[in-house]
């Protein structure tokens, strides 16, 4: 296993990776809408998601990743009522790649964020 950091994403904020490399795939960590500097981007979920995105891109660049090898993303979201919007975010920051996707409605997320996302990405 390799751990995985850049400082173009926020620095982790517990004892974990923002990302790890193991078997020919790329492990995110969850992203929330902090900038590098460990800001929270106030505003809604558009606002937030596309924080996370610019954090799930730094975090991948690193890896020698994109998005278009993410085979699988986790989106947690606060309240389910933003999903649409959220959606429009996500899909603009895809593109025409469609990785396998599950959305959930938690309870709360770290620093009551609307919305943190995980990637699965492969090395090809």
């Amino acid at each position: 296993m390799k751990a995985v950091s850049t400082t173009n994403a926020p620095k982790a904020i517990g004892p974990y990776s923002q990302g790890i490399i193991a078997g020919g795939f790329f492990f995110s960590s969850g992203q929330i809408p902090l900038t590098p500097e460990g800001e929270l981007v106030e505003g809604d979920i558009v606002a937030q998601t596309n924080q996370v995105f610019k954090n799930l891109k730094a975090v991948l660049a690193e890896a020698g990743l994109s998005l278009n090898n993410v085979v699988k993303t986790t989106v947690f979201l606060s309240d389910m009522n933003d999903f649409a919007k959220m959606n429009e975010a996500y899909e603009a920051n895809f593109g025409d790649h469609k990785p396998a996707r599950s959305a959930v409605e938690v309870a709360r997320l770290p620093k009551d964020v609307k919305v943190e996302i995980e990637v699965i990405a492969v090395f090809e």
